[in-house]
């Protein structure tokens, strides 16, 4: 029999049709989940930070199937990328006070998802046995502080603070040293394995005060501020872009144990991303909690 070239030609578009559409098919049900999208979280090199940044990207991750980047940088230069829509979150916001000037800065451009860890605390840090209790005794002991506060990296809201106390508490002897929270673990080391004074910026949660007796020093014109909670800090948009995501940091909650388990995990050597997903395998009813 003999067929029509009009009749080849029809034949040709229905069985591509036919392809497409099982190639379409199968597209569709592999698909990645929403998730194609990348979620893009922001933190400050500080223990608790990395801790309870890269548990939220093992989340993500693995139970809401986005990719993940995580951004190591200084504070302002976060909340400024946050505010700019360049980082989707971050969840170390210590507020009302360390982190207050970037709030009054970027606050109005910016989303509060509310509370992740309660109870925090910044101030002056040295080692227990150093027999002075106050800030306002550190500068008649200068010479054995070697004339230094070891403070981490300038752009800290601890920083700034600690620049003001030197100031009001006339410490005249005393410079702060810019370095970073590995550098300053590290000095702090140094300095308790032969016995010697140091003061450093000192915050809680930080797996130091798990290693080492420690003792915050009185600060008797309360420029430290009290104490303070952690909040989760998002872009504006997040929530209607990504509400699975942004339902998740809304719920994350940490007591001290759990927070700190994790970053003394980290100081142990083991990988941030691996020390969340460990964490997500042993709280798997919370983590699952935190989702609904």
């Amino acid at each position: 029999m003999k067929v029509s070239s009009k009749i080849i030609a029809l034949m040709l578009v229905l069985l591509l049709g036919s392809v497409g559409f099982m190639i379409g098919g199968c597209a569709d049900d592999s698909a990645p989940a929403p998730a194609g999208d990348e979620i893009r979280l922001g933190f400050v090199q500080w223990a608790c930070a990395e801790a309870s940044t890269h548990l939220a990207q093992a989340v993500i991750m693995d139970k809401l199937g986005y990719d993940v980047s995580v951004t190591a940088l200084e504070a302002a230069g976060m909340y400024s990328g946050i505010a700019e829509g360049d980082l989707d979150a971050q969840t170390t916001a210590w507020l009302p006070v360390t982190h207050a000037d970037y709030m009054d800065q970027y606050g109005a451009q910016l989303d509060d998802y509310g509370v992740m860890f309660e109870g925090a605390r910044i101030g002056l840090v040295v080692p227990a046995y150093v027999t002075i209790n106050s800030i306002e005794e550190i500068d008649d002991y200068a010479d054995q502080f070697d004339g230094r506060i070891v403070g981490i990296d300038a752009g800290a809201g601890i920083m700034r603070t600690t620049e003001t106390a030197i100031e009001e508490y006339n410490m005249n002897n005393i410079e702060l040293m810019e370095s970073s929270d590995a550098a300053m673990t590290a000095a702090l080391s140094d300095a308790v394995l032969n016995d010697e004074w140091i003061v450093v910026t000192g915050w809680s949660p930080h797996w130091k005060f798990a290693d080492f007796d420690l003792k915050y020093l009185e600060d008797p014109l309360e420029l430290y501020g009290g104490a303070e909670t952690i909040n989760v800090i998002a872009r504006q948009g997040l929530d209607a872009d990504a509400p699975d995501v942004a339902n998740f940091l809304k719920n994350m909650f940490l007591t001290d144990d759990q927070l700190g388990g994790i970053i003394g995990a980290i100081a142990d050597g083991q990988d941030p991303l691996a020390a969340g997903r460990q964490f997500i395998s042993e709280n798997e009813d919370l983590v699952n909690s935190w989702l609904q």
